[in-house]
């Protein structure tokens, strides 16, 4: 079965996958929320989504965020390093840069 039509399309036009798929995309957090509140998959939807966009805001700030229990979302720096082209192997340099780091918190780490 291909994930195409593993899909189904709800009434508010938001895709929810089977329960079959392994991972968890946002859909089935929307989903979730959707449930265990009682509200709308639309109310859900606009919750989760303010939630991500106020995580970037964060991190694009270069702000900590934590859930305690759960985890920490910080940006590092990056540093600069030397890689190599797969076909060719010459050297190219990677330039110095930030990321984002997670760190489990002692109650995700015990699953």
């Amino acid at each position: 079965m291909t994930l195409a039509t593993s899909l189904t399309l709800c009434k508010n036009r938001c895709y929810t996958p089977t329960p079959h798929l392994t991972d968890m995309i946002k859909a089935d957090l929307v989903n979730r929320v959707a449930e265990s509140s009682d509200v709308p998959r639309v109310t859900a939807a606009h919750a989760v989504e303010t939630i991500f966009e106020e995580m970037k805001h964060a991190l694009s700030e270069g702000k900590r965020i934590e859930f305690r229990g759960f985890g920490v979302f910080q940006v590092r720096d990056r540093k600069r390093g030397v890689g190599r082209n797969p076909k060719t192997g010459v050297e190219v340099a990677i330039s110095p840069g930030k990321t984002v780091r997670f760190k489990p918190g002692k109650e995700l780490k015990n699953l």
